[in-house]
């Protein structure tokens, strides 16, 4: 169980989460009129982090398929 308000207990969502704030909301904030849209943001970066995006710690493949791969 991790410790609250450590980092290091919780690296992979602190990264996770810096990287959806430097990619879709700095410097993007004008283009969100409601809180409606940037939700459907988030969520389509969300999807696309775990279906489409590939990363080196899993072989060069999307989240999703390195899982079913792996059981």
């Amino acid at each position: 169980m991790s410790r609250k308000g450590n980092c290091y207990d919780n690296c992979i969502m602190e990264t996770f989460f810096g990287r959806l704030k430097t990619e879709i909301y700095y410097d993007h904030e004008s283009e969100y009129k409601s809180f409606e849209v940037f939700s459907v943001a988030v969520k389509e970066y969300i999807y696309d982090y775990n279906n489409k995006r590939i990363q080196a710690k899993t072989k060069w493949m999307p989240p999703v398929i390195y899982r079913q791969a792996s059981t």
